[in-house]
């Protein structure tokens, strides 16, 4: 009989401490969580630290050797601290530069200016004399009279959109206008469609290694600017732990104690909660709208049209006797050879440029549908 009372009361006392220790790790949780969101991580592609496939150590160290001082600059800030007229800026994953009003400091600050596969809002900002191409470039002989380019000789660039001059200006064009610059005022701003050349797997490709270091290399002093969160006007280097006032300790730990008093009150009078599983259905329709808002609310058409483009090309693929592996050219290839038609048209659409309106977004759209319906019904 004892044994029985003495089980009861263990069970009792466990269903109510479940509730506080609950309680406790969803504060613990939350604390987490909004410190690893509001922090930078280091890590992600361009990253000059980062050993991954995508990271840009290897071309670091190479510059590092040769005497360049590289600064690792991971928000506006620090670029601004480190920016002089001596000092070539590369600005590379530009999808976090949503800030129109730290676009427009990054475009005053002095100095040579180097992009790397900038996102439209990014480049009308900071390179406003050039425009997308219609064409898409793979790299090749630079036929242009850009030293860094003529030194470097033939590519391989991967994918990589194209650029042509907005207005009057006299614009470079090497690789097919992958690689595009032209003078501003004492300085020069360089452009380049694709970053994969300067990545720690394609930089010992044919000449990519030389191209990188020239276009890098080109001063004593580059800052290396990857943002790895977005970025407002405030400074958002402040872990959440400095932004938290003195007195928020105490009045967490008034709180656990509530919480611990309210479970044992309640827990004794009511007994353990019943859990009831309530099915929700989301309808499809429901989710492609929310998300497709929530890319037009960032004016983020590129990640929109790499969707677009990726998942029409993993429906296909199979149907054309090729793998995800398989590269742009032999895609193009087989689907020329499937349906007919220009196989310059063909790459524009499933390798092209990012479009710069919601209406070439559109249009991406319809082109990729009718050519993966041709590949269906061929």
């Amino acid at each position: 009989m004892s044994d029985t009372v003495i089980g009861q009361s263990v069970g009792q006392r466990w269903r109510t401490i479940r509730w506080v220790l609950l309680a406790l790790g969803v504060i613990t949780a939350v604390s987490v969580l909004t410190t690893y969101l509001t922090e930078s991580h280091p890590g992600g592609p361009m990253d000059p630290e980062s050993t991954s496939p995508d990271g840009v150590r290897a071309l670091v160290s190479l510059l590092r050797e040769e005497g360049v001082e590289v600064i690792d600059a991971s928000s506006l800030e620090e670029v601004r601290r480190a920016a002089r007229p001596d000092t070539l800026l590369v600005v590379a994953e530009t999808y976090f530069l949503v800030d129109d009003d730290g676009l427009r400091a990054l475009a005053g600050l002095p100095g040579d200016r180097l992009l790397v596969q900038p996102v439209s809002p990014t480049r009308e900002v900071l390179a406003p004399e050039i425009s997308v191409a219609d064409e898409t470039s793979f790299g090749g002989e630079p036929d242009c009279d850009m030293r860094e380019a003529e030194r470097a000789g033939a590519v391989e660039l991967g994918t990589s959109a194209t650029y042509e001059a907005a207005g009057g200006v006299d614009l470079t064009r090497c690789y097919g206008g992958a690689l595009v610059r032209y003078n501003d005022g004492e300085r020069t701003i360089t452009t380049v469609g694709t970053a994969d050349f300067m990545t720690n797997a394609k930089l010992a490709k044919e000449g990519n290694a030389a191209l990188a270091m020239n276009l890098v290399g080109s001063r004593d002093r580059v800052i290396w600017y990857v943002p790895t969160f977005v970025e407002g006007e405030s400074d958002s280097t402040a872990s959440v732990t400095d932004l938290i006032p003195d007195r928020v300790a105490w009045i967490v730990l008034q709180l656990c104690l509530a919480v611990l008093l309210v479970a044992l009150w309640r827990g004794r009078r009511v007994g353990p909660l019943v859990a009831e599983e309530i099915p929700v259905v989301v309808r499809a329709s429901e989710t492609v709208e929310g998300r497709g808002r929530l890319y037009r609310s960032r004016r983020a058409r590129d990640r929109a049209a790499d969707a677009l483009r990726t998942g029409t090309l993993q429906r296909m693929l199979p149907r054309l006797g090729l793998t995800a592996t398989s590269d742009p050219p032999a895609v193009i290839q087989a689907v020329a050879s499937r349906i007919g038609g220009d196989p310059n048209a063909h790459a524009h659409w499933l390798f092209g440029p990012t479009p710069s309106t919601d209406t070439e977004l559109v249009t991406l759209a319809n082109n990729l549908d009718d050519i993966e319906r041709q590949v269906s019904q061929s």
